[in-house]
């Protein structure tokens, strides 16, 4: 960083360490000790849509990788997901699965358009929550949309949210600016 990004207020990009996410398992269990969350066993990795060849290359590397189907789907705003699904005891593996993904997708060129990752957790009232991992920030968050009634509108949970942030403070690198806490409406895995 230069002497003018400092005056200026500018601050050099945080570099994607996906190797974060392999601190998941461990917050897993946290998760599940402190607020009762357990994994679903459902995870996903969204990225901006890439056209031709070399993306649908990279697609097929994949579910060749995870030797297990992957499935890919595009949200109503155009991006990209894959979902990888697993046991809901086997988080490590889900991981890896993750961190596969974005591993494949930053070494063939595409880190750019990767945007975040989730894993999937319910409570015993089957409350959704999803452990967010900003790619390009390489921090957490947590998101808890509502269900019924109340989350018809697309609301979210943001007592819990911030409940959640408590308990993982110790487990996770999580995202301190709110405003970087994105919705993530019918996301794959939530």
């Amino acid at each position: 960083m230069g002497f003018l990004d400092a005056i200026l207020g500018r601050s050099k990009p945080v570099r994607p360490d996906l190797d974060r996410l392999f601190a998941l398992p461990s917050a897993a269990v946290t998760l599940q000790a402190a607020a009762g969350f357990r994994p679903t066993g459902l995870g996903s990795v969204c990225f901006a849509s890439v056209e031709g060849g070399a993306f649908r290359g990279i697609q097929e590397e994949v579910r060749n990788l995870l030797g297990r189907p992957a499935e890919f789907s595009q949200d109503e705003y155009g991006y990209s997901w894959m979902l990888a699904r697993h046991g809901s005891e086997d988080s490590a593996g889900l991981v890896n699965d993750l961190h596969t993904v974005n591993s494949s997708l930053e070494s063939a060129g595409f880190g750019p358009q990767l945007l975040c990752s989730l894993m999937g957790f319910r409570d015993d009232r089957e409350r959704p929550l999803a452990l967010v991992y900003l790619y390009k920030r390489g921090t957490f968050y947590p998101f808890a949309p509502l269900t019924g009634p109340e989350g018809a509108a697309e609301k979210r949970d943001n007592a819990l949210e911030l409940e959640i942030r408590a308990v993982l403070a110790d487990d996770l690198e999580i995202e301190p600016d709110l405003s970087r806490w994105f919705p993530v409406w019918g996301a794959p895995g939530l």
